[in-house]
Protein backbone atom coordinates (compact mmCIF):
# COMPACT_ATOMS: atom_id res chain seq x y z
CA UNK A 1 0.00 0.00 0.00
CA UNK A 2 2.86 2.24 0.83
CA UNK A 3 4.38 1.34 -2.53
CA UNK A 4 0.97 2.38 -4.58
CA UNK A 5 1.05 5.92 -2.64
CA UNK A 6 4.13 6.43 -3.54
CA UNK A 7 3.67 5.83 -7.22
CA UNK A 8 0.77 7.95 -6.74
CA UNK A 9 1.56 11.10 -5.14
CA UNK A 10 4.92 11.12 -6.57
CA UNK A 11 4.92 9.87 -10.02
CA UNK A 12 1.41 9.88 -11.52
CA UNK A 13 0.50 12.79 -9.55
CA UNK A 14 3.42 14.41 -10.13
CA UNK A 15 2.35 17.37 -12.54
CA UNK A 16 -1.53 17.15 -11.61
CA UNK A 17 -1.97 19.48 -15.01
CA UNK A 18 -0.91 16.19 -17.34
CA UNK A 19 -3.11 13.84 -15.28
CA UNK A 20 -6.41 15.62 -15.58
CA UNK A 21 -5.57 16.05 -19.61
CA UNK A 22 -5.40 12.69 -20.00
CA UNK A 23 -8.57 12.24 -17.86
CA UNK A 24 -10.25 14.66 -20.12
CA UNK A 25 -9.01 13.14 -23.21
CA UNK A 26 -9.97 9.22 -21.75
CA UNK A 27 -13.31 11.25 -21.35
CA UNK A 28 -13.40 12.59 -24.65
CA UNK A 29 -12.13 8.93 -26.69
CA UNK A 30 -14.69 7.44 -24.17
CA UNK A 31 -17.91 9.50 -24.79
CA UNK A 32 -17.00 9.47 -28.61
CA UNK A 33 -16.65 5.67 -28.60
CA UNK A 34 -20.36 4.95 -26.95
CA UNK A 35 -22.49 7.28 -29.05
CA UNK A 36 -20.94 5.52 -31.95
CA UNK A 37 -21.41 1.96 -30.76
CA UNK A 38 -24.88 3.17 -29.78
CA UNK A 39 -25.96 4.68 -32.91
CA UNK A 40 -24.19 1.46 -34.72
CA UNK A 41 -26.46 -0.33 -32.87
CA UNK A 42 -29.33 1.56 -33.43
CA UNK A 43 -28.69 1.58 -36.81
CA UNK A 44 -28.60 -2.21 -37.13
CA UNK A 45 -31.91 -2.48 -34.85
CA UNK A 46 -33.68 -0.16 -37.20
CA UNK A 47 -32.15 -1.77 -40.39
CA UNK A 48 -33.74 -4.71 -39.18
CA UNK A 49 -36.84 -3.58 -38.34
CA UNK A 50 -37.56 -1.51 -41.61
CA UNK A 51 -35.85 -4.47 -43.78
CA UNK A 52 -39.27 -5.90 -44.55
CA UNK A 53 -40.14 -2.67 -46.29
CA UNK A 54 -36.89 -3.38 -48.10
CA UNK A 55 -38.92 -5.54 -51.42
CA UNK A 56 -39.08 -4.93 -54.89
CA UNK A 57 -42.34 -3.21 -55.75
CA UNK A 58 -42.97 -1.04 -52.29
CA UNK A 59 -42.20 2.66 -52.35
CA UNK A 60 -42.07 5.06 -49.62
CA UNK A 61 -43.61 8.58 -49.83
CA UNK A 62 -41.67 11.79 -49.27
CA UNK A 63 -42.76 15.51 -49.14
CA UNK A 64 -40.65 17.10 -51.96
CA UNK A 65 -38.62 19.77 -49.70
CA UNK A 66 -37.74 22.22 -52.71
CA UNK A 67 -41.38 22.23 -54.01
CA UNK A 68 -43.28 25.43 -52.51
CA UNK A 69 -46.00 23.64 -50.74
CA UNK A 70 -49.09 25.84 -49.81
CA UNK A 71 -51.40 23.73 -46.87
CA UNK A 72 -53.54 26.57 -46.40
CA UNK A 73 -55.12 25.61 -49.89
CA UNK A 74 -55.93 22.21 -49.58
CA UNK A 75 -59.49 21.48 -48.85
CA UNK A 76 -60.70 17.67 -47.57
CA UNK A 77 -62.15 17.15 -50.74
CA UNK A 78 -58.80 16.87 -52.32
CA UNK A 79 -57.54 14.40 -49.88
CA UNK A 80 -60.56 12.48 -50.37
CA UNK A 81 -60.20 12.52 -53.89
CA UNK A 82 -56.57 11.27 -53.17
CA UNK A 83 -57.95 8.67 -50.94
CA UNK A 84 -60.58 6.89 -52.86
CA UNK A 85 -58.06 6.97 -55.74
CA UNK A 86 -55.58 5.14 -53.67
CA UNK A 87 -58.32 2.51 -52.45
CA UNK A 88 -59.46 1.72 -55.82
CA UNK A 89 -55.81 1.70 -57.07
CA UNK A 90 -53.26 0.97 -54.77
CA UNK A 91 -52.06 -1.72 -51.88
CA UNK A 92 -50.72 0.90 -48.82
CA UNK A 93 -49.84 1.12 -45.41
CA UNK A 94 -50.51 4.55 -43.72
CA UNK A 95 -49.79 5.58 -40.28
CA UNK A 96 -49.56 8.87 -38.74
CA UNK A 97 -47.77 9.88 -35.38
CA UNK A 98 -48.10 12.55 -32.74
CA UNK A 99 -51.82 13.51 -32.19
CA UNK A 100 -51.72 14.68 -28.55
CA UNK A 101 -54.34 13.71 -25.82
CA UNK A 102 -54.66 13.67 -22.19
CA UNK A 103 -55.39 10.70 -20.38
CA UNK A 104 -54.34 9.34 -16.64
CA UNK A 105 -51.24 7.84 -16.17
CA UNK A 106 -49.04 7.76 -13.31
CA UNK A 107 -46.07 9.46 -14.68
CA UNK A 108 -48.37 12.48 -16.31
CA UNK A 109 -47.36 11.86 -19.65
CA UNK A 110 -49.10 13.74 -22.56
CA UNK A 111 -50.07 10.94 -24.91
CA UNK A 112 -49.39 10.09 -28.36
CA UNK A 113 -52.18 8.72 -30.30
CA UNK A 114 -50.83 6.64 -33.38
CA UNK A 115 -52.99 5.80 -36.13
CA UNK A 116 -52.36 3.10 -38.46
CA UNK A 117 -54.51 0.98 -41.14
CA UNK A 118 -54.50 -2.83 -41.36
CA UNK A 119 -51.23 -3.07 -44.12
CA UNK A 120 -49.05 -0.84 -41.24
CA UNK A 121 -49.87 -3.13 -38.85
CA UNK A 122 -48.79 -5.80 -40.73
CA UNK A 123 -45.36 -4.55 -41.90
CA UNK A 124 -44.60 -3.47 -37.93
CA UNK A 125 -44.86 -6.30 -36.06
CA UNK A 126 -45.40 -5.15 -32.98
CA UNK A 127 -44.71 -7.17 -29.82
CA UNK A 128 -47.70 -7.45 -27.41
CA UNK A 129 -46.88 -8.74 -24.11
CA UNK A 130 -51.07 -9.10 -23.38
CA UNK A 131 -54.07 -9.30 -24.81
CA UNK A 132 -54.68 -9.73 -28.34
CA UNK A 133 -53.90 -8.02 -32.14
CA UNK A 134 -55.73 -5.50 -33.05
CA UNK A 135 -58.98 -5.17 -35.09
CA UNK A 136 -60.03 -3.88 -38.01
CA UNK A 137 -63.39 -4.51 -38.61
CA UNK A 138 -65.70 -2.04 -36.35
CA UNK A 139 -67.90 0.84 -36.71
CA UNK A 140 -66.25 3.45 -34.54
CA UNK A 141 -70.36 5.18 -34.32
CA UNK A 142 -71.62 2.04 -32.58
CA UNK A 143 -68.51 0.12 -31.17
CA UNK A 144 -65.54 0.56 -29.00
CA UNK A 145 -62.36 0.71 -30.86
CA UNK A 146 -60.21 -2.05 -29.86
CA UNK A 147 -56.65 -0.31 -29.20
CA UNK A 148 -53.37 -1.30 -28.22
CA UNK A 149 -51.53 0.67 -25.35
CA UNK A 150 -47.80 1.06 -24.52
CA UNK A 151 -46.00 -0.28 -21.64
CA UNK A 152 -46.48 2.76 -19.11
CA UNK A 153 -50.25 2.84 -19.40
CA UNK A 154 -51.30 -0.84 -18.29
CA UNK A 155 -51.17 -0.59 -15.23
CA UNK A 156 -54.23 2.35 -14.91
CA UNK A 157 -56.12 1.26 -18.15
CA UNK A 158 -55.59 -2.71 -17.93
CA UNK A 159 -56.84 -5.27 -20.81
CA UNK A 160 -60.29 -4.95 -21.05
CA UNK A 161 -60.66 -1.38 -19.83
CA UNK A 162 -62.65 1.21 -21.71
CA UNK A 163 -61.25 4.40 -22.54
CA UNK A 164 -63.12 7.95 -23.61
CA UNK A 165 -61.05 10.66 -24.87
CA UNK A 166 -61.78 13.87 -27.48
CA UNK A 167 -60.33 12.96 -30.73
CA UNK A 168 -59.42 15.61 -32.71
CA UNK A 169 -59.20 13.52 -35.88
CA UNK A 170 -62.93 12.53 -35.64
CA UNK A 171 -63.78 16.14 -33.73
CA UNK A 172 -65.60 14.72 -30.86
CA UNK A 173 -65.68 12.34 -28.22
CA UNK A 174 -64.60 8.58 -29.19
CA UNK A 175 -64.83 5.15 -26.87
CA UNK A 176 -61.80 2.90 -26.76
CA UNK A 177 -61.24 -0.34 -25.51
CA UNK A 178 -57.52 -2.04 -24.89
CA UNK A 179 -57.39 -4.77 -26.44
CA UNK A 180 -53.65 -5.14 -25.93
CA UNK A 181 -50.28 -4.46 -23.88
CA UNK A 182 -46.99 -3.60 -25.90
CA UNK A 183 -43.94 -4.48 -24.93
CA UNK A 184 -41.73 -2.58 -22.96
CA UNK A 185 -39.28 -0.16 -24.96
CA UNK A 186 -41.63 -0.61 -28.26
CA UNK A 187 -40.42 1.52 -30.80
CA UNK A 188 -40.36 2.75 -34.33
CA UNK A 189 -37.14 3.55 -37.00
CA UNK A 190 -37.22 5.92 -38.99
CA UNK A 191 -37.45 4.94 -42.84
CA UNK A 192 -34.71 7.53 -43.71
CA UNK A 193 -32.43 7.52 -40.75
CA UNK A 194 -32.51 3.95 -38.90
CA UNK A 195 -30.51 4.81 -35.99
CA UNK A 196 -33.33 7.79 -35.01
CA UNK A 197 -36.46 5.83 -33.18
CA UNK A 198 -39.28 6.96 -31.28
CA UNK A 199 -41.15 4.74 -28.36
CA UNK A 200 -44.24 3.82 -27.56
CA UNK A 201 -44.39 3.20 -23.90
CA UNK A 202 -47.36 6.52 -23.60
CA UNK A 203 -49.15 5.89 -27.02
CA UNK A 204 -52.28 4.48 -28.14
CA UNK A 205 -52.67 2.46 -31.02
CA UNK A 206 -55.48 3.18 -33.07
CA UNK A 207 -56.57 1.04 -36.37
CA UNK A 208 -58.44 3.23 -38.87
CA UNK A 209 -60.18 1.54 -41.95
CA UNK A 210 -61.46 2.84 -44.94
CA UNK A 211 -64.01 4.65 -43.04
CA UNK A 212 -62.14 6.39 -40.18
CA UNK A 213 -60.50 7.88 -42.73
CA UNK A 214 -63.29 9.03 -44.50
CA UNK A 215 -64.48 11.06 -41.85
CA UNK A 216 -61.53 11.90 -40.22
CA UNK A 217 -59.87 15.28 -40.39
CA UNK A 218 -57.99 17.11 -42.88
CA UNK A 219 -54.88 16.92 -40.49
CA UNK A 220 -54.83 13.10 -40.24
CA UNK A 221 -55.62 13.05 -44.50
CA UNK A 222 -52.92 15.29 -45.14
CA UNK A 223 -50.03 13.78 -42.68
CA UNK A 224 -51.00 10.66 -43.85
CA UNK A 225 -49.79 10.75 -47.08
CA UNK A 226 -46.35 12.01 -45.77
CA UNK A 227 -45.02 8.63 -45.40
CA UNK A 228 -47.44 6.49 -47.00
CA UNK A 229 -46.24 3.11 -48.63
CA UNK A 230 -47.49 1.60 -51.62
CA UNK A 231 -47.08 -2.31 -51.39
CA UNK A 232 -46.92 -4.27 -54.63
CA UNK A 233 -46.74 -1.57 -56.89
CA UNK A 234 -44.26 -0.02 -59.71
CA UNK A 235 -42.08 2.94 -60.24
CA UNK A 236 -44.85 4.36 -63.08
CA UNK A 237 -47.60 3.11 -60.84
CA UNK A 238 -46.11 5.35 -57.88
CA UNK A 239 -45.21 8.92 -60.43
CA UNK A 240 -48.99 8.36 -61.30
CA UNK A 241 -49.69 8.80 -57.68
CA UNK A 242 -47.38 11.94 -57.16
CA UNK A 243 -48.68 13.16 -59.85
CA UNK A 244 -52.58 13.18 -59.05
CA UNK A 245 -51.37 14.30 -55.72
CA UNK A 246 -49.92 17.58 -56.90
CA UNK A 247 -53.18 17.65 -59.32
CA UNK A 248 -55.27 17.52 -56.28
CA UNK A 249 -53.85 19.17 -53.19
CA UNK A 250 -50.60 21.23 -54.93
CA UNK A 251 -48.44 19.12 -52.95
CA UNK A 252 -45.01 17.42 -54.67
CA UNK A 253 -44.03 13.74 -53.33
CA UNK A 254 -41.24 11.41 -53.76
CA UNK A 255 -41.28 8.56 -54.16
CA UNK A 256 -38.27 5.97 -53.69
CA UNK A 257 -37.53 2.51 -52.25
CA UNK A 258 -36.10 1.75 -49.03
CA UNK A 259 -33.18 0.53 -50.89
CA UNK A 260 -32.80 3.87 -52.04
CA UNK A 261 -33.73 5.33 -48.84
CA UNK A 262 -30.97 3.40 -47.14
CA UNK A 263 -28.00 4.50 -49.56
CA UNK A 264 -28.99 8.00 -48.76
CA UNK A 265 -28.94 7.95 -45.23
CA UNK A 266 -25.62 5.63 -45.82
CA UNK A 267 -23.95 8.51 -47.90
CA UNK A 268 -24.18 11.00 -44.93
CA UNK A 269 -23.86 8.38 -41.79
CA UNK A 270 -20.44 7.35 -43.47
CA UNK A 271 -18.90 10.25 -43.57
CA UNK A 272 -20.06 11.09 -40.16
CA UNK A 273 -19.01 8.25 -38.30
CA UNK A 274 -15.53 8.26 -40.87
CA UNK A 275 -14.80 12.14 -38.39
CA UNK A 276 -15.71 10.32 -35.32
CA UNK A 277 -13.49 7.44 -35.89
CA UNK A 278 -10.99 9.86 -36.98
CA UNK A 279 -11.55 12.17 -34.18
CA UNK A 280 -11.51 9.23 -31.24
CA UNK A 281 -8.39 7.56 -32.80
CA UNK A 282 -6.36 10.96 -32.36
CA UNK A 283 -7.43 11.45 -29.14
CA UNK A 284 -6.38 7.83 -27.81
CA UNK A 285 -3.12 8.66 -29.69
CA UNK A 286 -2.69 11.29 -27.47
CA UNK A 287 -3.70 10.23 -24.48
CA UNK A 288 -1.37 6.87 -24.79
CA UNK A 289 1.78 9.69 -26.07
CA UNK A 290 0.76 12.01 -22.70
CA UNK A 291 0.34 8.89 -20.22
CA UNK A 292 3.79 7.43 -21.31
CA UNK A 293 5.64 10.69 -20.94
CA UNK A 294 4.18 12.13 -18.21
CA UNK A 295 4.48 8.71 -16.26
CA UNK A 296 8.41 8.32 -17.35
CA UNK A 297 8.98 11.95 -17.12
CA UNK A 298 8.18 11.61 -13.25
CA UNK A 299 10.21 8.52 -12.52
CA UNK A 300 13.31 9.96 -14.24
CA UNK A 301 12.78 12.98 -11.59
CA UNK A 302 12.37 10.71 -8.98
CA UNK A 303 14.52 8.14 -10.41
CA UNK A 304 16.50 7.84 -6.72
CA UNK A 305 13.02 7.23 -4.90
CA UNK A 306 12.24 4.79 -7.67
CA UNK A 307 15.89 2.90 -7.05
CA UNK A 308 15.17 2.79 -3.71
CA UNK A 309 11.90 0.47 -3.75
CA UNK A 310 13.32 -1.31 -6.82
CA UNK A 311 15.98 -1.74 -4.02
CA UNK A 312 14.04 -2.85 -1.17
CA UNK A 313 11.42 -5.58 -3.04
CA UNK A 314 9.26 -3.63 -5.77
CA UNK A 315 10.00 -6.21 -8.99
CA UNK A 316 8.51 -5.68 -11.97
CA UNK A 317 5.62 -7.93 -11.34
CA UNK A 318 4.32 -5.70 -8.72
CA UNK A 319 5.13 -2.43 -10.77
CA UNK A 320 2.63 -4.28 -13.50
CA UNK A 321 0.21 -4.60 -10.88
CA UNK A 322 0.51 -0.74 -9.55
CA UNK A 323 0.15 0.08 -13.04
CA UNK A 324 -3.25 -1.83 -14.00
CA UNK A 325 -4.29 -0.74 -10.75
CA UNK A 326 -3.86 3.30 -11.11
CA UNK A 327 -5.17 3.28 -15.26
CA UNK A 328 -8.14 0.63 -13.98
CA UNK A 329 -8.91 3.16 -11.71
CA UNK A 330 -9.13 6.45 -14.07
CA UNK A 331 -10.81 4.60 -16.69
CA UNK A 332 -13.10 2.82 -14.38
CA UNK A 333 -13.91 6.42 -13.16
CA UNK A 334 -14.22 7.07 -16.83
CA UNK A 335 -16.68 4.50 -17.38
CA UNK A 336 -19.14 6.04 -14.85
CA UNK A 337 -19.12 9.24 -15.59
CA UNK A 338 -20.18 8.21 -19.28
CA UNK A 339 -23.13 6.04 -17.50
CA UNK A 340 -23.89 8.66 -15.27
CA UNK A 341 -24.59 11.23 -18.25
CA UNK A 342 -26.57 8.75 -20.09
CA UNK A 343 -28.57 7.64 -17.27
CA UNK A 344 -29.14 11.50 -16.40
CA UNK A 345 -30.34 12.18 -20.51
CA UNK A 346 -32.49 9.18 -20.41
CA UNK A 347 -33.75 10.49 -17.22
CA UNK A 348 -34.61 14.09 -18.61
CA UNK A 349 -36.60 13.03 -21.14
CA UNK A 350 -39.07 11.77 -18.34
CA UNK A 351 -38.64 14.88 -16.30
CA UNK A 352 -39.78 17.28 -19.47
CA UNK A 353 -42.57 14.60 -20.47
CA UNK A 354 -41.10 14.10 -23.90
CA UNK A 355 -43.29 10.87 -24.24
CA UNK A 356 -41.10 9.60 -27.93
CA UNK A 357 -37.99 9.01 -25.49
CA UNK A 358 -39.30 8.14 -22.28
CA UNK A 359 -38.06 4.92 -22.04
CA UNK A 360 -37.11 1.91 -19.15
CA UNK A 361 -33.94 0.66 -18.34
CA UNK A 362 -31.91 -1.00 -16.08
CA UNK A 363 -29.76 1.56 -13.51
CA UNK A 364 -31.18 4.02 -16.13
CA UNK A 365 -30.17 2.55 -19.44
CA UNK A 366 -31.53 0.76 -22.31
CA UNK A 367 -30.13 -2.36 -24.33
CA UNK A 368 -28.50 -0.17 -26.79
CA UNK A 369 -26.82 1.92 -24.21
CA UNK A 370 -25.72 -1.26 -22.56
CA UNK A 371 -24.10 -2.38 -25.36
CA UNK A 372 -22.42 0.77 -26.01
CA UNK A 373 -21.06 1.17 -22.59
CA UNK A 374 -19.25 -2.25 -22.91
CA UNK A 375 -17.73 -1.37 -25.84
CA UNK A 376 -16.23 1.23 -24.46
CA UNK A 377 -14.90 -0.87 -21.67
CA UNK A 378 -13.66 -3.48 -24.25
CA UNK A 379 -11.50 -0.37 -25.59
CA UNK A 380 -10.77 0.55 -22.31
CA UNK A 381 -9.25 -2.97 -21.49
CA UNK A 382 -7.00 -2.85 -24.46
CA UNK A 383 -5.72 0.61 -23.89
CA UNK A 384 -4.75 -0.20 -20.62
CA UNK A 385 -3.12 -2.86 -22.00
CA UNK A 386 -1.19 -0.75 -24.37
CA UNK A 387 -0.25 1.64 -21.57
CA UNK A 388 1.05 -0.84 -18.96
CA UNK A 389 2.95 -2.93 -21.07
CA UNK A 390 4.64 0.09 -22.90
CA UNK A 391 5.58 2.06 -19.93
CA UNK A 392 7.22 -1.30 -18.54
CA UNK A 393 9.10 -1.89 -21.73
CA UNK A 394 10.32 1.59 -21.69
CA UNK A 395 10.70 1.73 -17.77
CA UNK A 396 13.13 -1.62 -17.86
CA UNK A 397 15.13 0.47 -20.04
CA UNK A 398 16.15 2.97 -17.80
CA UNK A 399 19.68 2.42 -16.40
CA UNK A 400 19.03 1.58 -12.55
CA UNK A 401 21.98 1.28 -10.14
CA UNK A 402 23.39 2.50 -6.77
CA UNK A 403 25.60 5.14 -8.75
CA UNK A 404 21.85 7.57 -8.94
CA UNK A 405 22.00 7.19 -5.05
CA UNK A 406 24.94 8.89 -4.62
Amino acid sequence: MKIFKFFITKIFFKRPIFVFSMIALLFVANYLSFITARSITSTYQGYKEIEILNKNGNFISNLDPYSDSNFDNIEITDTQKIYDYLNKNYDYAVRVDGFITSLTNNANMEISLNYLNEESYKLNHFEITQGKALNFDYDYKKDAIPVLIGFGLAKEHPIGSTIEIDDSVLNGPIRLEVSGILAKNTYRSNFYAPNSKNYFNFSIFIPINEKFIQDSSLDLQVNGLMDIVLLNSTREKAMNLSNYIQEESGLKFNFFSQQENFEYFEEYYTNSLKIIFAITFITLIALTILAIWNTLMSIRLMIKEFTINLLVGLSYTKLRQIFYSYFGILFSFNVIVVWAITAITRKQSWLIKDAIFATYGVLGLIDTDWIALLVVVGIDIIICIVLVEALLKRIKKIPISLGVLQ
